[in-house]
């Protein structure tokens, strides 16, 4: 058997190009795709796509209530106005001529630690509240210790509460109904659902006024209810909220304009420099 430079074997390095890539998530063969096993056309038709993503990120498929109560979560996140940083963006980049593919790119490039970002960092925080009380529900004042540190170490922010716009979420207060039903049916646990109400109670009476539960901090607690790991709260997110970006985007298109800015030219900004003055040389 002839070998290389470095002594392998032709066989050796076709095993080692065949190893570069592993996956266990994907099978694909001349006229076959399986899916963590499943054929494709098995799948095609009979599942949604809530429980693709399932599939996908968990390797078997969700229970019936289990996909519906992801697929909620899905549902809610997917836009938020135009004021909203990463549809503004969306738009404006079309209007700077941008493709689609282009526009949904820079848009997502803005969901972040902060725009995009206080699902995940929501999930932190209720698995530190939760692993403060192990195999029980904490009490307020055990919250309440918790969510001090965080605000300590990050700032007074504690994602997933409070809304620039909303003093109830609507998002909020039906997909905490779902996490009921849920619980009744035996589907999840309701404990993440209620450290969540916890929290809101603790920043209410901190604050002295309502601090609500926003769409971040219910999809947290659905999030941890079903199992997934908080670094995926985020990337859920980015799957609802692309829905959104596109649809953006693509009305946008439509509407036509060239290079539209954050603001209408009639709406000035505010210039805190140096008086005007003349070049001295």
């Amino acid at each position: 058997m002839s070998s290389n430079n470095n002594g392998k074997t032709a066989e050796q390095i076709v095993d080692e190009a065949k190893a570069w890539w592993s996956t266990s998530i994907i099978d694909i063969q001349p006229n076959r795709i399986d899916v963590r096993g499943y054929p494709i056309q098995d799948l095609i038709g009979h599942i949604g796509y809530a429980e693709m993503v399932w599939l996908m990120l968990r390797g078997e498929l969700p229970t019936p209530r289990q996909s519906r109560l992801l697929e909620a979560t899905l549902v809610a996140g997917v836009d938020h106005g135009p004021h909203a940083p990463s549809i503004a963006i969306s738009r404006m980049a079309v209007t700077c001529g941008l493709p689609l593919n282009g526009a949904m790119a820079s848009a997502i490039n803005a969901l972040d630690d902060i725009h995009g970002g206080a699902g995940q960092q929501c999930m932190e925080l209720m698995q530190a509240i939760a692993a403060a009380a192990p195999g029980r529900d904490p009490d307020d004042a055990e919250v309440a210790a918790v969510v001090t540190a965080r605000q300590a170490e990050h700032g007074k922010v504690i994602p997933g509460f409070g809304h620039r716009w909303h003093t109830v979420d609507p998002r909020a207060v039906r997909l905490l109904a779902l996490v009921a039903e849920a619980e009744a049916e035996g589907v999840i646990s309701g404990r993440f659902g209620r450290i969540a109400s916890a929290i809101e109670r603790v920043l209410t009476a901190s604050k002295g006024q309502p601090i609500p539960l926003n769409i971040d901090g219910i999809t947290a607690a659905i999030y941890l209810a079903l199992g997934f790991e908080s670094e995926l709260g985020r990337g859920l997110f980015i799957l609802s909220r692309s829905v959104g970006i596109l649809s953006h985007a693509w009305e946008q298109r439509q509407q036509g304009g060239r290079i539209k800015g954050p603001m209408a030219p009639s709406v000035p900004y505010t210039y805190t420099g140096v008086e005007r003055r003349p070049l001295e040389r």
